[in-house]
């Protein structure tokens, strides 16, 4: 949560003849040295020096500010945070002083082990968040947004790509606090191209506040982006080569002044990804439904050919000392070619009786522009302020694909199968309206309120042209198939919290009204009716819902000392589905597996309880937390047997195995998860973190009872060791394990990714080699059974990757990340700046 929590002034005051006197203002801000970014809550006492009885004092607000306001004399200032060195100043007070940034730093046992402990994984608590600082990590050099990510706690990136937080899919992803196209609209297929070196920090909100959006039931990942706040012309470049083929360059730029500040990221990546996949299924014979074949095995060989080439480019412009203006443009263009050779062998009675190689070339180009602006204006030096931010977003990818499938063994005279040319254009605009206003009032309290309008349009024009079997260069198009879907998201929300400090207890209380519109309509050949004979339910080809929703949000933090808490929280959150859940007309990438969405899905709500704790000693940090969620109308997608009618010859009269998003009655999850960051020694950093959850899903669809429970874990491990000659060596470790649900037991994944890496020219450059699941073990093998079918398969998206990687850092160092001078928005004429 991006908390606007105003710094309570004057927490305790005892002197009553001040209040006679002419009072001055101690102002400044705190910053985490190492990450350069604002530390709120940060405690700031103000000791007078001839009587340590009166004592005078506040805290700082969401960006590190503190105002205390005291007579003239002198004093001793003590500016503190949990597990940070407090950093203690003795000043005479004759008029308003300026203490500009104070930077702290992790209560290490000396300077070079904060500096070490600054180039890996490191985390920040909040109120409602755990903040993850990804540091310079050796095993994503080279690597993508999706791989970074795979190395923050809570978080897990499967075979497919999909991100998930506490094992659950349904994660909501911004970018700098908002829905983005560099997110890809809800899907993640843009993070697998990024660089990683473009992410400052990860923010983990399993607990989201009021202020953001109620989507997703499993919380939000908020990736900030790099921006550098240095002084001056400076920047990074990065490049990459490795096997199976990469080549990848990107630079980070940045241009400070005193008026402005323009920065830009920058890169174009060229990789192959080869993948295979394996499905062995046996049919069973139903008093419904007669299988074409009893078993048919299918072996699959993928080939990914992906060149992207993104940028972002932004100018922050300081319109006076309290207001800036932002304006920053996105764009990304993708050129990608997959080539998919699946080799069929079907069977009746134990006889091999048909076999076909079945090969699909896609083309997709893809190009995604984002424009957005931002206002600040801060009011005064109490955090009073106003924010408002406008965006719009674009994009249009298109999809070429030609499916050509070869008979090579046949002893019953099955049909010829015919060729098919694909083309889908998907359209999509989306325009965001936010604005948001804190305003802080007596002692230690802030009220926040604020609207947020996401409108988003969804164009998906998809045409099937099949080969006619007299001319086999001649294309039709087929109908039945070919269709257009129209699919309209709008969400109005508005929201208001208060929050308060009292004592030891921060409290944050909020609620948020949310209005959704889900509106869709299916231009096709064919009638409703013609769609439910085929698909077997009924569909409804032009749909309006509307959903009104309250989303209570409430969080609790219990300081037991200054390096030991206790959080609460609650929230209330919806699932909405995606376009691609709703989209009936299945997917042509089989003849007998298909997935098809489902137009009659309605959105799931989910209610989430977190209870946390953190301990911090002078070399171990300790995370921990257990929680619980009940969702209704859950999502779940089952698979069924059916018999596809009117779709062509390739699957008319055949049964294939369908892939449907059903609501389910309900779904409870419980979990609880361990973190450790360990640093014994200057040479060593440790890092591990377990995840335990349970789930337990209740519901029935087409008479089936999907019921079913799930208990898994997974657990990450990293150890980083400094070598001598500036050698540093790096291991990661990730076990996923087994798991369960209704219809299919998956078995457990081991990841192990290893990275060595080399300062050069005074640490101006680094060189690096890293290993990318070393062992090859990264596939998803697992076993569905239902009355219907058997099946084993087994799925690898990417395999070992080896990549080189160097980067050269001009007008920076290494571990240079302090900001020279805050920005004119954040900091009146500076003093000084203050370091432990």
């Amino acid at each position: 949560m991006k908390n606007k929590f105003l710094f309570a002034l004057m927490c305790f005051c005892t002197a009553l003849g001040f209040s006679q006197s002419t009072n001055y203002a101690i102002t400044g801000t705190v910053t985490d040295k190492d990450a350069g970014i604002p530390l709120e809550y940060a405690t700031v006492t103000v000791t007078d020096a001839n009587d340590a009885q009166d004592v005078e004092g506040g805290i700082t607000d969401m960006d590190g500010n503190f105002r205390v306001e005291v007579p003239q004399g002198s004093y001793t200032i003590k500016i503190e945070y949990i597990s940070f060195q407090p950093i203690i100043l003795n000043k005479t007070i004759n008029g308003d002083l300026n203490l500009g940034t104070v930077q702290l730093e992790f209560a290490a046992s000396d300077l070079d082990e904060v500096t070490v402990v600054a180039e890996t994984t490191t985390v920040d608590i909040r109120l409602d968040k755990k903040i993850y600082n990804i540091g310079k990590d050796l095993t994503t050099a080279g690597g993508t947004v999706s791989d970074a990510l795979n190395n923050v706690p809570s978080v897990s990136v499967d075979v497919e790509g999909s991100i998930s937080l506490r094992g659950n899919e349904n994660v909501r992803i911004l970018i700098n606090g908002k829905p983005s196209a560099i997110a890809g609209y809800g899907s993640t297929d843009v993070l697998r191209q990024l660089p990683a070196d473009a992410i400052e920090r990860v923010e983990v909100i399993t607990s989201p506040s009021a202020r953001y959006d109620a989507e997703g039931t499993a919380g939000i990942l908020n990736i900030i982006l790099r921006k550098e706040k240095t002084l001056g012309f400076n920047g990074s470049i990065n490049g990459s080569l490795g096997n199976p083929d990469l080549a990848s360059i990107s630079a980070n730029l940045n241009l400070r002044t005193e008026k402005f500040n323009i920065f830009n990221t920058t890169g174009y990546r060229y990789s192959s990804s080869p993948g295979n996949g394996y499905f062995d299924t046996r049919y069973n014979t139903t008093d419904e439904i007669t299988p074409t074949y009893e078993r048919i095995i299918e072996d699959r060989d993928i080939q990914r050919l992906n060149r992207g080439f993104n940028t972002n480019l932004g100018l922050e412009y300081y319109l006076d000392d309290q207001s800036s203006i932002t304006g920053t443009v996105f764009y990304r263009n993708g050129n990608d070619v997959d080539e998919t050779t699946n080799l069929t062998q079907s069977f009746n009675n134990s006889s091999r009786v048909l076999e076909t190689s079945r090969i699909e070339r896609q083309k997709e180009k893809d190009d995604r522009y984002q424009f957005s602006l931002n206002y600040i204006n801060r009011f005064n030096d109490e955090g009073h302020q106003l924010t408002a931010d406008l965006q719009y977003a674009t994009s249009e990818e298109t999809q070429n694909t030609f499916i050509n499938e070869d008979i090579t063994f046949d002893s019953e005279n099955t049909d010829p199968i015919i060729a098919e040319r694909l083309l889908s254009i998907e359209k999509q605009d989306e325009y965001l309206i936010q604005a948001d206003y804190v305003l802080p009032f007596g002692e230690g309290a802030q009220f926040e309120a604020g609207y947020r309008g996401n409108f988003e349009n969804e164009i998906t024009d998809y045409r099937v042209n099949q080969e006619q079997i007299a001319n086999s260069n001649n294309f039709v198009q087929n109908d039945t198939l070919t269709n257009v879907f129209d699919y309209t998201e709008n969400v109005n929300a508005v929201y208001t919290q208060l929050g308060s400090k009292f004592g030891d207890f921060s409290v944050l209380a909020g609620l948020r009204l949310e209005n959704t519109q889900l509106k869709g309509k299916i231009g096709s050949a064919l009638t409703e009716a013609e769609l439910q004979d085929i698909y077997g339910f009924e569909i409804n080809t032009d749909f309006d819902n509307n959903y009104l929703g309250l989303f209570p949000t409430l969080n609790v933090t219990y300081e037991l000392n200054e390096r030991e808490n206790i959080t609460l929280g609650y929230n209330r959150r919806i699932n909405r589905p995606r376009g691609w859940f709703l989209n009936p007309f299945p997917d042509r990438s089989s003849r007998n597996n298909v997935f098809q969405g489902n137009p009659n899905l309605q959105p799931a709500f989910a209610n989430a309880y977190d209870l946390g704790y953190l301990k911090r000693w002078d070399k171990l940090t300790l995370t921990s937390s257990v929680y619980f969620q009940r969702e209704t109308e859950s999502f779940e997608v089952v698979e069924e047997i059916i018999e596809l009618q009117g779709q062509g010859s390739n699957t008319n009269g055949n049964t294939v195995i369908r892939s449907i998003p059903v609501n389910l009655s309900s779904n409870e999850r419980i979990g609880a998860e361990l973190g450790l960051l360990y640093n014994p020694a200057k040479w060593l950093r440790l890092n591990g973190s377990f995840n335990f959850f349970q789930f337990n899903t209740e519901g029935f669809f087409n008479d089936v009872d999907y019921s079913a429970k799930n208990t898994s874990y997974f657990a990450r491990f990293s150890s980083k060791v400094s070598l001598p000659w500036s050698i540093d060596w790096q291991t990661n470790a990730f076990y996923r394990g087994a798991a369960q649900n209704a219809q299919s037991d998956t078995d457990g994944i081991l990841s192990v990714d290893m990275a060595l890496s080399k300062d050069l020219f005074d640490e101006k450059a680094t060189i690096s080699m890293n290993v990318s699941d070393l062992f090859n073990g990264r596939k998803r093998s697992q076993i569905t059974t239902n009355d219907l079918f058997t099946r084993d398969s087994q799925f690898q998206w990417r395999q070992r990757q080896i990549n080189l990687s160097f980067v050269y850092r001009f007008n920076q160092r290494k571990n240079d990340r302090q900001n020279n001078r805050k920005s004119p928005v954040n900091d009146d004429d500076n003093e000084g700046d203050y370091q432990s």
